[in-house]
């Protein structure tokens, strides 16, 4: 029988490993976070809430909500319908499809939105159309929406692709044998069995289109109260050297990175604690 040896650093090695992964956390997360909310209360309280009552802050704040709320709820339809099809079927083109999906992911997000100026600009083939049927996109609001859509596409998709696969088509087909439907299958079935997968790319999906710049900086064109998100505003204020206001209104987006964070342990801790759950009856079979 071999024995196995017990691998460990000297007590020296974990003090100075661990001296070197605070400094870096600190020096890279602590401190600049702290030094956003100094900023943000340097004109105290009332300083940082008048910031974030002011008008063109709470427009801001409606553009990227509705932002958000559209463009999440496309890329949950659309990453689980391409998830679906790349996983349970077989065709052609399915390695141009996932190769597709991550378009996003290497196209600068600034060339992404010249490409939507491109294609739906007053001098691009569409534009002419667009204006004789009074229909803005390029500098309104459905350019922020569909450029955000974009450039959020991959995660609901890539977080659903490996779970799918791993779980196979085994429990649908068992599911149809049975004589259920197929919206049966899919609520009793599918859905349960990649509903954290499903929920992690939501999550991050939704983070990623709170706090997008490059491609929504080109299409919005920053006008001020109405096509601005709460990242191009902070850029405004701090243009305009309007220190604590930009940075009360930053404290706006760490606020959510925070609570998506949140979110996401949570998750992850729940899906933990049911795992056993679902394991134990294989467990018990083995003899």
């Amino acid at each position: 029988m071999t024995q196995k040896r017990s691998v460990s650093e000297s007590k020296a090695s974990r003090v100075f490993l661990t001296a070197i992964a605070l400094v870096f956390l600190g020096v890279v997360l602590i401190i600049p976070l702290a030094l956003v909310f100094h900023t943000a209360f340097r004109d105290g309280l009332e300083g940082y809430l008048g910031a974030l009552a002011d008008p063109d802050t709470l427009s801001a704040i409606r553009v990227t909500c509705i932002a958000v709320a559209i463009a999440v709820p496309c890329n949950i339809l659309f990453g689980f319908a391409a998830a679906w099809s790349i996983t349970k079927f077989e065709f052609r083109g399915k390695r141009l499809i996932v190769s597709l999906i991550d378009v996003p992911f290497a196209v600068s997000p600034v060339i992404s939105g010249m490409i939507f100026v491109l294609l739906f600009g007053a001098d691009s083939f569409l534009g002419p159309w667009l204006s004789d049927h009074g229909i803005r996109i390029i500098f309104a609001l459905p350019g922020i929406v569909i450029a955000t859509t974009f450039v959020t596409f991959p995660f609901v998709a890539r977080e659903l692709i490996p779970v799918m696969q791993m779980q196979g088509a085994e429990q649908e087909l068992a599911a149809l044998t049975l004589g259920a439907s197929p919206w049966q299958m899919f609520r009793l079935v599918t859905l349960p069995s990649v509903k954290w997968g499903l929920f992690y790319g939501s999550i991050l999906c939704a983070a990623r289109a709170v706090g997008e710049f490059g491609a929504v900086s080109v299409v919005s064109g920053h006008i001020r109260g109405e096509t601005n998100t709460l990242p191009l505003h902070v850029e405004v204020l701090y243009n305009e050297y309007h220190f604590s206001c930009a940075f009360a209104v930053a404290t706006l987006l760490i606020l959510i990175a925070v609570l998506t964070l949140g979110a996401k342990a949570t998750a992850e801790l729940m899906e933990r604690r049911t795992r056993p759950q679902r394991e134990l009856p294989l467990k018990e079979a083995k003899p």
